[in-house]
């Protein structure tokens, strides 16, 4: 059952999370949205990567289902490996994921920024086309969640909201250490 005030207000919610992140950057040189302004590894345009990435990847989950995200290990490695960091090798998507939060030689902001604003117009475009909020969605097999799990589709959007949220709350933090700049 379509229904359109709640999609409404779910895109205007992630618009408004979306707007503070960006807005972390601006004004910002390549070299200053590419700093570390903190003691984490974190950078405004790295979150702005790392977000992008997500919500273009739950937006693919929603489209075409849960292999269109893998979080497979390797043979003979185990997820406790992975978090003590034992592990003799990583898998892929882990160090893919990893390079998300950098800003690698060749990257601009400007082009980090279009292809966020890419991610987002796709978003909205398909959001807009969701007949049911309500129809749940296989999840990906993930080494931190249960075996043949689903959730609803809104709840997949408000994962994507609540991240953007968060990142741009580290992204906020790491522009007021560059250079004193608060979000209104």
């Amino acid at each position: 059952m379509r229904n359109d005030a709640e999609r409404d207000d779910l895109l205007r919610q992630l618009a408004a999370a979306r707007s503070t992140l960006v807005s972390a950057a601006d004004g910002l040189t390549d070299a200053q949205a590419a700093a570390r302004s903190t003691a984490s590894e974190l950078c405004v345009a790295g979150l702005v990567k790392h977000v992008a990435a997500v919500e273009d990847g739950w937006l693919r989950v929603i489209t075409d289902g849960p292999s269109a995200m893998s979080f497979d290990l390797p043979d003979g490695v185990s997820w406790a490996e992975i978090v003590d960091g034992s592990a003799r090798e990583y898998p892929q998507w882990m160090v893919d994921r990893q390079q998300q939060f950098r800003m690698h030689p060749g990257e601009t902001l400007a082009g980090v920024l279009a292809g966020y604003h890419e991610v987002c117009a796709r978003t909205d475009r398909i959001v807009g086309e969701i007949e049911d909020l309500d129809r749940t969605i296989a999840l990906p097999a993930a080494p931190w969640g249960e075996p043949a799990r689903e959730q609803t589709i809104r709840a997949t959007l408000l994962h994507v909201i609540a991240e953007t949220c968060q990142h741009a709350g580290h992204a906020d933090i790491i522009r007021e250490a560059l250079d004193g700049r608060k979000s209104s």
